[in-house]
């Protein structure tokens, strides 16, 4: 049974809508910047892990855990609330957001496609570094 598991230190942020602008009489759709390079970022990351690996087929169970920066205008003892759990991160970026970036980054390099993921973990906690930690396991 494979599986990989690798840390991304990055700020994290959820997926951007598609964004519009009008060129004379056409309209065309981009992608914002921050989404683009925390994607790219990821599957940097991602492909490391996975070395000489094709993309999995098969099943998979996905967790996936946010540590989000503490506010540096937190207290020191909200600070400590954060880093013991007691503070729960209730702020934008959404999870779901996030988790959507993510799994869209490792389309084809981890997997094949993210319609394989049977089982899927998020969590998003404060941290004093900022990452993603994402573990891949086939669920045979």
């Amino acid at each position: 049974m494979f599986s990989t598991n690798f840390i991304v230190y990055t700020n994290p942020v959820g997926k951007g809508r598609p964004k519009f602008r009008r060129v004379g009489n056409f309209v065309s759709a981009y992608t914002p910047k921050k989404t683009v390079t925390q994607e790219q970022e990821i599957a940097k990351v991602a492909k490391a892990a996975m070395g000489n690996e094709e993309p999995l087929e098969t099943p998979l169970t996905v967790c996936i855990y946010f540590r989000m920066p503490i506010p540096k205008s937190y207290s020191k003892k909200l600070t400590k609330d954060c880093l013991d759990g007691f503070e729960r991160h209730l702020k934008k970026p959404d999870l779901d957001n996030m988790a959507k970036l993510v799994l869209d980054s490792l389309n084809g390099i981890v997997y094949k496609d993210d319609s394989q993921i049977v089982n899927l973990h998020l969590r998003k906690v404060y941290a004093e570094t900022p990452a993603i930690e994402v573990i891949v396991a086939e669920d045979l």
